[in-house]
């Protein structure tokens, strides 16, 4: 079992124990009662020029524990400040160190859009994220069917919540542009085996329609890296400080 597996398998458990608490229909319930969003998240990335998703993340299976104290509050609030365009929260609790909370109190204090990344492996997550504030969702094409990943953008839509849907290779690629994404992340990193090909998207580039947003993720440590995916036509990219 892969590490990508195991953080699945995790998410599908941490789920089903949230149902004990709060049932799916309760939850669709709540985020279904409260104003649908405007899709904040894609329209911050529409901007011209690259856009910039920064990231409050505590740790990570790569890199371990990143920032220990973490005043996730603080550094969102130093993201907006500095001119972030969107912010990124780490909610998954075992291997990045994330909670929910963490979520919910930094989408209740910045004025700019905030992607759950998460391993979203059933549709309560994705009710979950508009209950706790969100304006995109992660969707990881390694992790979903291409009929469950269609489901959950479909979800997404009628929330008014973006879409982020992830892919690593061609086949994911063509299975996110036939899902009808109009947000695909590249992730440079292969999650199977967290292995880091910055060409990767270069590489891809090429399968993805113009109408749809570019984002290129991880291994980008320098503004010629920045540069570089700008010369490709990439709108966006994450950025830890």
């Amino acid at each position: 079992m892969t590490i990508l597996d195991e953080l699945a398998a995790y998410a599908r458990e941490r789920t089903e124990q949230a149902k004990k608490k709060i049932p799916l229909e309760e939850i669709r319930r709540q985020a279904m009662s409260l104003p649908k969003g405007n899709f904040a998240f894609e329209k911050a990335l529409k901007k011209p020029g690259i856009s910039f998703i920064c990231e409050c993340k505590k740790a990570s299976p790569s890199k371990g524990v990143i920032s220990s104290g973490f005043p996730y509050v603080q550094i969102a609030k130093d993201y907006e400040a500095a001119g972030a365009d969107c912010i990124s929260v780490l909610t998954e609790p075992k291997w990045f160190l994330g909670r929910s909370e963490y979520l919910k109190e930094i989408a209740g204090t910045v004025s700019i859009p905030c992607l759950r990344k998460d391993f979203t492996v059933d549709e309560y997550m994705i009710y979950e994220a508009k209950v706790l504030g969100a304006s995109a969702v992660l969707l990881i094409c390694s992790i979903l069917r291409e009929e469950e990943l269609r489901q959950y953008i479909e979800i997404c839509d009628g929330l008014g919540l973006s879409a982020f849907v992830e892919a690593h290779d061609e086949k994911e690629v063509k299975a996110a542009v036939r899902s009808g994404a109009r947000i695909i992340g590249i992730n440079n990193r292969n999650l199977h085996d967290f292995s880091v090909d910055t060409d990767n998207s270069i590489k891809l580039r090429r399968l993805i329609p113009e109408n749809v947003l570019f984002v290129s993720e991880s291994g980008i440590s320098s503004a010629i890296d920045v540069a570089k995916l700008r010369e490709i036509g990439a709108d966006a990219v994450p950025m830890r400080c």
